[in-house]
């Protein structure tokens, strides 16, 4: 039987607006999204049988067909009626609701590896829509790199990342709920912010002083207040030397950008002291 073995990148949102709800219920969004070194093993095997099985070795994570990897085998299959079994196990590096997108990651990681497991011939495009039933970012993280994304996560540009940019994670003891973020967001009461041409250029020339000074997150007016800890460790990356910190996505994680490693390690040192979960990593914009 046949098998592959997948890296599936994390992700940072250098940039994160709410322009709007629509009448499903999903948020327009404005994002430039990165992805960053930290990365999920994910080992694909064929089997005799007609069923899906995922293990992991992360107690914090499902192993039934809640989990969206196992979601996006089924899609796999239900799209092309096929009759065939996988093993999904999942080595996971990237901590779990963290707004680093690791899930989703797993998601397309899947989605990709059954296309060249199974010769389905699907392109990119057609993995995105398929990932987009499953999650707002999985279209993103089937394609990778650094993008602009709108709408709901579908509209992507893909545009040259930060390269060879040091970045310090760290996540504190505690997990968010993305739906229960986007629940509690009063999108009429924040500032409008839209993405500036000026920030995606910075971002394409690599100029982390005005990138750095120029990041936003809509989702902090919410996280920020039900858990005062991300502010004391984006007030404590700076502290450190840190051009810039912010939290990614809908939280906890908060990622501070460093001009090079020796000061990232530094600071990264002092934050893994309290928090377990902190990591020194780089931007990662594929092979």
């Amino acid at each position: 039987m046949k098998n592959l073995k997948i890296r599936t990148y994390g992700k940072i949102n250098l940039y994160l607006e709410v322009t709007g709800k629509r009448e499903n219920g999903y948020h327009e969004l404005e994002m430039v999204m990165q992805n960053v070194n930290l990365y999920d093993e994910i080992y694909l095997e064929e089997l005799e049988e007609n069923r899906i099985v995922l293990t992991s070795d992360s107690q914090y994570i499902p192993k039934d067909e809640s989990n969206i990897a196992a979601q996006a085998a089924a899609v796999i299959k239900e799209r092309f009626d096929l009759d065939r079994g996988v093993k999904i196990h999942i080595r996971k590096n990237i901590p779990v609701a963290a707004g680093l997108a690791g899930g989703s990651g797993n998601a397309a990681g899947v989605l990709k590896g059954l296309n060249s497991l199974w010769e389905l011939g699907l392109s990119t495009r057609e993995l995105q829509e398929l990932g987009l039933n499953l999650g707002a970012d999985v279209p993103f993280q089937v394609m990778g790199g650094a993008a602009v994304a709108r709408g709901i996560g579908e509209n992507l540009t893909a545009i040259r990342g930060l390269k060879n940019t040091w970045i310090v994670l760290s996540k504190p003891a505690l997990s968010v709920s993305t739906p229960e973020v986007y629940g509690e967001l009063n999108v009429e009461q924040l500032p409008e912010k839209p993405i500036q041409k000026e920030f995606i250029e910075a971002v394409e020339k690599r100029d982390l002083h005005y990138v750095s000074n120029n990041m936003y997150n809509a989702l902090e007016s919410v996280t920020l207040i039900k858990h005062p800890v991300i502010e004391e460790i984006k007030r404590k990356m700076m502290q450190y030397n840190a051009m810039g910190s912010m939290m990614s996505g809908s939280g906890p994680t908060v990622f501070g950008i460093f001009k090079n490693q020796e000061k990232a390690k530094k600071a990264a040192y002092h934050l893994g002291r309290f928090h377990r979960q902190t990591f020194v990593v780089n931007t990662y914009n594929g092979k």
